[in-house]
């Protein structure tokens, strides 16, 4: 039996799916922490099976840093229309831009590779796949431009 305050409490963190997190906690015997290692571990493997898939729509999220001497542009696409107007898909794009601006990265597979700025125990390659698993579509970033004063 799930603890509901459990599946709640999963829920709201992960954004995933009830069904998906009752179906992790049943995996872990109710444990909560096993749980968000075993949810990210199938989002990796639903994320890996949907990188052959062909992305034409998405974003140019743009982002200006406060002193407006640094900024960038950043190209991010996925399958449909539908997913690049959530706002998952929205906050992604605006925190790749975001992470251009402030690590200028070489090009996109050093992107890919660099630690998340906002949480240095994941890379930006491992964002996305969490996002991916989340919205159910193959997300990539085309290509970014970096501009400093």
């Amino acid at each position: 039996m799930v603890n509901i305050d459990t599946l709640k409490k999963l829920r709201l963190e992960t954004g995933i799916s009830i069904a998906e997190c009752k179906k992790a906690l049943e995996q872990t015997d109710g444990n909560y922490d096993k749980a968000l290692v075993w949810l990210k571990k199938q989002g990796l493997e639903k994320a890996a099976k949907k990188a052959d898939r062909e992305t034409n729509q998405g974003l140019i999220e743009s982002y200006i840093h406060q002193n407006g001497k640094v900024g960038s542009l950043a190209v991010v696409l996925c399958e449909t229309d539908f997913v690049a107007r959530t706002e998952d898909f929205k906050h992604l794009s605006h925190e790749i831009a975001m992470q251009v601006a402030a690590m200028s990265p070489r090009d996109v597979d050093t992107l890919l590779k660099q630690e998340y700025i906002r949480d240095s125990s994941i890379t930006i390659g491992d964002l996305i796949k969490q996002t991916v698993a989340k919205l159910g579509e193959n997300i990539v970033v085309k290509e970014f431009k970096r501009f400093e004063l």
